[in-house]
């Protein structure tokens, strides 16, 4: 038998099972265990400090390209292929700079891939369409380096075509 809310009669008495669950206090989200909390709290501070560390690079190798004579135009454009880490300028043409940074030149070399390779081109092929001459535009591919100790090495014309 149910009992209404608007039922004036005495409630009904509580099972056994019903009355344990009803002293037991509601149940709380379960909190992740500390040492798992504590690996994602590593990871996200890794990951903060490479991107800084990046950025650190990046700013480094710009005030670089800037001293030499090639005025920096962007800065981390982005586009729908990707993104490109410097865009200068090298008379009426264009650099496009990959940079990147490691603990060594060798392991900051290493960490160029193919597939980004294909995605530095095709992100400037995207920047050259905004361009008055577009493809017709003279370009260069540049890869600089960083090392741990804020060393670095540019080489112009790294990446070639395919």
């Amino acid at each position: 038998m149910t009992q209404l809310a608007f039922d004036f009669r005495p409630p009904l008495p509580l099972t056994p099972a019903a009355q344990t669950a009803a002293q037991t206090p509601a149940a709380k989200p379960v909190a992740k265990p500390a040492a798992k909390r504590v690996a994602s709290d590593l990871r996200r501070a890794r990951g903060e400090m490479a991107y800084h560390a990046g950025v650190a690079a990046e700013t480094r190798i710009s005030m670089d390209y800037e001293r030499r004579g090639y005025p920096v135009v962007r800065q981390r454009w982005r586009g729908k292929s990707g993104e490109i880490d410097l865009i200068a300028r090298d008379g009426e043409g264009l650099v496009f700079v990959e940079v990147k940074h490691s603990k060594t030149f060798d392991r900051a070399a290493a960490r160029l891939s193919a597939r980004q390779i294909r995605r530095i081109y095709a992100s400037a092929e995207e920047y050259l369409a905004l361009m008055p001459r577009g493809s017709l535009t003279q370009v260069r591919f540049d890869v600089a380096l960083v090392n741990g100790h804020g060393e670095t090495r540019i080489m112009e014309n790294a990446i070639g075509f395919d």
